[in-house]
């Protein structure tokens, strides 16, 4: 059975720095016996990021869509895996008012990061959460899962021309906030036809340029990058071809 100091002992040895931002896409089935089960997970992942700040997706897109259009940022369940869901309903841990892609957050200036997701009308659109990973240069952690996983490359679909991923027609939704306010969320939503199926394209290419880092969290593969990096290697293979990521 896996320990929190086990954990911390893994995030040193995959050089997460423990002052900066850190988003974690995560299975939790991946990583084996925890002692004190997804718990101690979060506890080790919180303490670990203590002095910095902790991100996790809180996403509601299989659950909030045009016929069910409205997300209820404190009560909406997420809708990507256990741990995430066990993250959102802690306490200290604030949630962004996007109706389909929220993100949550725990530790230095979490409200700050994310405020204004109700002004952005794309999944992961410019000048949102997402585009302050980049301008962070946070480190990016996938545990037990791919690139299939990693929604920031949807960011940089938006962000660098890629073709073919955003839906030319705007859907209504709505997010209730924090005060109870309900707010007009309108979204472009992704409409490729293979969604991020195609994003493992860049792990060989991202391990060779050094971009991606593997290791061990638990009995579970974990892989570490840099947004910048990341975001420099994939605009440059989408500026060659805008529907390399779009399955055409």
């Amino acid at each position: 059975m896996y320990t929190k100091q086990d954990f911390f002992a893994n995030l040193s040895t995959l050089g997460i720095d423990p002052a900066g931002t850190l988003m974690v896409h995560v299975s939790y089935k991946a990583i084996g016996g925890v002692e004190g089960r997804g718990d101690a997970v979060l506890d080790a992942l919180s303490g670990y990021m203590r002095p910095g700040l902790l991100v996790l997706p809180g996403h509601t897109w299989d659950n909030v869509t045009p016929n069910n259009p409205v997300m209820d940022v404190l009560h909406t369940p997420s809708c990507v895996g256990v741990l995430p869901e066990l993250f959102r309903r802690r306490p200290g841990v604030v949630r962004s008012l996007h109706p389909t892609h929220s993100l949550t957050a725990l530790g230095n200036e979490a409200q700050m990061f994310l405020s204004g997701e109700e002004r952005i009308q794309t999944p992961c659109g410019r000048g949102g959460v997402y585009y302050r990973l980049w301008e962070r240069d946070a480190q990016i952690l996938l545990i037990g899962v791919n690139f299939r996983r990693n929604t920031f490359i949807h960011g940089i679909e938006e962000w660098d021309g890629a073709r073919g991923t955003i839906s030319p027609e705007r859907s209504d939704y709505y997010v209730i906030d924090y005060e109870g306010k309900r707010l007009h969320t309108p979204q472009f939503r992704h409409c490729s036809r293979l969604g991020s199926e195609t994003f493992t394209k860049l792990e060989p290419g991202a391990l060779q340029q050094g971009i991606l880092a593997l290791g061990r969290f638990g009995d579970a593969t974990a892989r570490v990058m840099r947004a910048r990096p990341l975001r420099e290697m994939a605009a440059a293979l989408l500026k060659e071809d805008p529907v390399y990521l779009a399955g055409y």
